[in-house]
C-alpha cells in the first residue's frame, strides 16, 4: 500500500504567527497531538506537537541549567531553551526540522521514518505543498480494514476512495467533520468523528459512489487522538 491510500487529506495547520494558546485550543478541539506549521506562502516551516509543550515555565517544567552548563556548552543552548519555555508564538516553540514523506511512498517507508525519528506523524508533500498527514492512527485503521477483509484489495479501491474524497471536498458541510476513508474490496470503512446529521450525509454520499459494496461505520462523536 501507498501513503496516499491511507493518509488524512484534510490538513489542519497553523501559521508561525499563531499564538500558542490558539494552537493548544485547536489541538484539544480536534483531538490531535500535532500540527504542521505553514507560512503565508504555503511553505511548510515546522511542526508543533505535544512534545514541544513539555518544558514550559507556566507549569514549572522548564529546564533548569547551571552556570557550568553555559561554561562548557556556551549560552546558545540555554537561550534556545528559554525561548521554547517562554515563547508565546508557534514560531518560537515549534520544531523546525520536519520529517516528511510523499503520497507515492510505500507504507513501510513511512513506518521506518516514524520509528527512526520517534515521531507520530508525517506531513505528506507534493513538491513544496502539504497534501495530507499520515499518523500512527491512520496505519492502525488501515490494518483493521485489511484484516476485516480476507481477499486482497483490488486496484479499483484507490479509485473509489478518490471519488469519495473528491465528492466530500465539494460539500460545505464536510468542514465540520474529521473523517478518514479506507476502501478494501469495494467495502468502505469510515473512521473519525461526526454528529448524527453529518454521519447520515456522509453515508448518503458514500452510497452514491459507483462500485461501493458496503459501508462499515466506525464514526463516533469523539475522535481518538492522533
Amino acid at each position: 500500500m501507498r501513503v496516499s491510500e491511507v493518509m488524512t487529506r484534510r490538513v489542519i495547520s497553523v501559521s508561525p504567527e499563531t499564538s500558542i494558546r490558539q494552537a493548544l485550543e485547536l489541538m484539544l478541539k480536534a483531538r490531535i497531538s500535532g500540527l504542521p506549521v505553514i507560512d503565508d506562502r504555503g511553505t511548510l516551516v515546522g511542526v508543533i506537537s505535544e512534545g514541544d509543550f513539555l518544558h514550559r515555565a507556566e507549569i514549572g517544567t522548564d529546564r533548569k541549567y547551571s552556570p557550568w552548563y553555559d561554561a562548557f556548552f556556551g549560552a546558545g543552548e540555554t537561550a534556545i531553551a528559554y525561548t521554547r519555555a517562554h515563547g508565546l508564538k508557534v514560531a518560537e516553540v515549534m520544531t523546525k526540522k520536519v520529517i516528511t514523506t510523499t503520497g507515492n511512498s510505500p507504507l513501510h517507508t513511512a513506518v521506518e521514518l516514524m520509528e527512526h525519528h520517534h515521531i507520530k506523524r508525517l506531513p505528506v508533500m507534493r513538491g513544496r505543498r502539504v497534501v495530507g498527514i499520515i499518523t500512527r492512527a491512520n496505519l492502525m485503521r488501515a490494518l483493521a480494514s485489511i484484516h476485516r477483509a480476507t481477499p486482497k484489495a483490488s486496484g479499483k479501491d484507490a479509485a473509489i476512495r478518490n471519488r469519495i474524497l473528491s465528492a466530500l471536498k465539494k460539500q460545505t458541510w464536510s468542514a465540520e467533520i474529521q473523517v478518514d476513508v479506507l476502501v478494501c474490496n469495494g467495502v468502505v470503512d469510515l473512521w473519525g468523528t461526526a454528529d448524527d446529521a453529518h454521519r447520515n450525509a456522509l453515508r448518503a454520499l458514500v452510497r452514491s459512489v459507483a462500485n461501493v459494496k458496503r459501508i462499515n461505520d466506525h464514526l463516533s462523536s469523539t475522535l481518538g487522538r492522533t
